[in-house]
């Protein structure tokens, strides 16, 4: 627990120990924000000062993404029960992804993406709400996707925002990453625009980076690798 934590690290502090003595300030902070009712991650401290209590595994600090289901008159503007919602949550530092149930279960009936579209259009919707769904759980985990694409299959591999080539190329084996040598990399838009790797090859639209490149969400990447 934090109070049990705080008497441990006081003894520390107590030695002049800079590092325990701003701990000790974050470890009281949290205990007096959690004693007045307050959400873990309603706290305010720096990013850095969140170490303090990662290792308590704080259950209300855990990110949480409120869903709300409203009926199709409702999905675009909301209603005073959404606008309730989010007020709420602002205080706890939560997210709220609007989407009617009634709309989503006659998409999953579509097979065909432009028929789909279509009906998305008619409601003035861009995408599904399973899709908004899907991001924002991804960014509130703070997650990215990126694509590796062969004869056979396509791949979306999950991997931290931020993570470099080497560590992205370690969730497919961790050869790829003990032996990386490179990537080649291909952006979403430009596979979309090109439509194949040769078409992307030919317009100059793919890149090779090395072991400091940073992943992008939508990457296409195929790596190269020596063990």
């Amino acid at each position: 627990s934090v109070e049990k934590k705080i008497q441990r690290i006081e003894k520390i502090a107590k030695s002049g120990d800079a590092k325990a003595k701003r701990e000790l300030e974050v470890l009281n902070q949290f205990k007096n924000g959690l004693t007045s009712g307050l959400n873990a991650r309603a706290i305010e401290v720096d990013k850095e000062d969140l170490e303090a209590v990662r290792d308590l595994h704080l259950l209300t600090i855990k990110p949480v993404l409120y869903v709300a289901n409203v009926d199709e008159s409702s999905i675009l503007t909301g209603n005073k029960y959404v606008d309730q919602l989010k007020d709420k949550v602002k205080e706890e530092n939560a997210e709220v992804i609007v989407l009617c149930a009634a709309i989503e279960s006659q998409i999953a009936e579509f097979d065909d993406p432009e028929e789909k579209a279509m009906f998305l259009s008619e409601y003035g919707l861009e995408e599904s709400g399973l899709n908004k769904l899907i991001s924002g759980a991804y960014a509130l985990l703070n997650l990215i996707t990126y694509f590796t694409a062969g004869v056979q299959e396509v791949r979306a591999w999950t991997i931290r925002r931020g993570w470099k080539a080497p560590q992205a190329a370690g969730v497919i084996h961790t050869d790829f990453e003990r032996g990386f040598i490179k990537a080649e990399v291909i952006k979403l838009p430009d596979y979309q625009q090109f439509k194949t790797e040769a078409g992307c090859r030919e317009n100059g639209k793919i890149s090779i980076e090395g072991k400091e490149y940073v992943v992008q969400d939508g990457d296409i990447m195929h790596f190269r690798f020596n063990v």
